[in-house]
C-alpha cells in the first residue's frame, strides 16, 4: 500500500473508473544524447535559473528507443490505435497537459525519471519529455510532480516505466511515494506501477511486455499480472542475467 498521505489522496480523489478508452502512451522523447541503457540521469544541470528547465540541457539527455517498442506493444495488446501513442517529437509535456486523459483506463509513461533534489535545480521528481525550442512555464520538457497532480485522470492503472518513480518528493524528510506516486493519485489514478531505483531500459520493456501478455489478467488483477510477469522474467532462459533482483525487484504496484 502507499504511504499514509498517498493512501489518503487515493481515497479522496480516485473513484471507480468509468473510462471507455483503453490506452494512451507517452514515450521515446526526441533527445540528442546517445542511446541510453537506464531510464534515469546520472548528473545534470537542467536549470540555470528560476522554475523553467534549460531545454538545451534537457535535449542532451540520452535517447531511449526501447520505450517506443514498449508502448507500441501495450497499445496493440489493448486494442488502441496509433492516435493513442505520443512518441518522438509528439511526446511533449504540452501534449500530456492538453490531451483529454479523463476517459483513459490505462495510461503509460516510458521515459527518464528524475529524482527531486538530486540534480541542480530539480527540486521535485519529474518525467522527461521532448523539450520545446524555447522553454516556458507550461512546457520545458519536464513534467514535475506538482504538474502531474493537476492532470485530470480516471485511470484504472498508470504505468510509470522510468527510474525512481516511487521516490520521495525531494524534501529532506520526504517519505517514499510522496513524489510522482502521490501526484498521480491526486490526479485520479487508482493503481500505479512504479520503480524504487534506476531501471534497465531493456528490462523495463520486457516486464511491461509480459505484464500485458494476458490482457484479461492485466486489466482485472493487477497484482497477479505483475507477479506473473516477474516470474517469467526470472525464468527467462534467453536473458538469464535478468533473474537478478536488481533488474526486476524495483517495480512495485501501489494503490487499489
Amino acid at each position: 500500500m502507499p504511504s499514509v498521505n498517498s493512501l489518503r489522496a487515493l481515497r479522496i480523489f480516485a473513484s471507480g473508473s468509468h473510462a471507455t478508452k483503453p490506452f494512451k502512451g507517452f514515450g521515446d522523447p526526441a533527445l540528442d544524447g546517445e542511446e541510453g541503457i537506464t531510464r534515469g540521469v546520472e548528473q545534470a544541470d537542467l536549470f540555470t535559473r528560476g522554475a523553467v528547465a534549460n531545454v538545451n540541457e534537457v535535449r542532451k539527455l540520452n535517447r531511449l528507443p526501447e520505450t517506443r517498442e514498449e508502448l507500441e506493444f501495450i497499445a496493440q495488446s489493448l486494442g488502441a490505435g496509433k492516435s493513442d501513442l505520443f512518441l518522438g517529437e509528439a511526446a511533449t509535456e504540452k501534449a500530456v497537459k492538453d490531451e483529454d486523459l479523463s476517459d483513459v483506463r490505462v495510461l503509460a509513461f516510458a521515459t527518464h525519471g528524475l529524482l527531486g533534489g538530486h540534480f541542480s535545480g530539480v527540486q521535485e521528481p519529474s518525467l522527461v519529455f521532448t523539450p520545446p525550442d524555447e522553454g516556458n512555464e507550461t512546457d520545458d520538457g519536464l513534467l514535475k510532480a506538482s504538474e502531474a497532480a493537476q492532470l485530470k485522470l480516471n485511470a484504472d492503472w498508470v504505468i510509470l516505466s522510468a527510474c525512481d518513480t516511487a521516490a520521495a518528493d525531494g524534501s529532506p524528510d520526504g517519505e517514499g511515494l510522496s513524489g510522482l506516486a502521490r501526484a498521480f493519485f491526486y490526479a485520479g489514478a487508482r493503481s500505479l506501477l512504479v520503480s524504487h531505483w534506476p531501471v534497465l531500459s531493456n528490462a523495463a520493456k520486457k516486464i511491461t511486455g509480459e505484464l500485458f501478455s494476458d490482457v484479461d489478467i492485466a486489466m482485472n488483477e493487477h497484482a497477479i499480472a505483475l507477479q506473473d510477469a516477474l516470474v517469467k522474467i526470472i525464468n527467462d532462459e534467453e536473458s538469464p542475467f535478468l533473474s537478478h533482483p536488481m533488474f526486476w525487484a524495483s517495480f512495485s504496484l501501489v494503490g487499489v
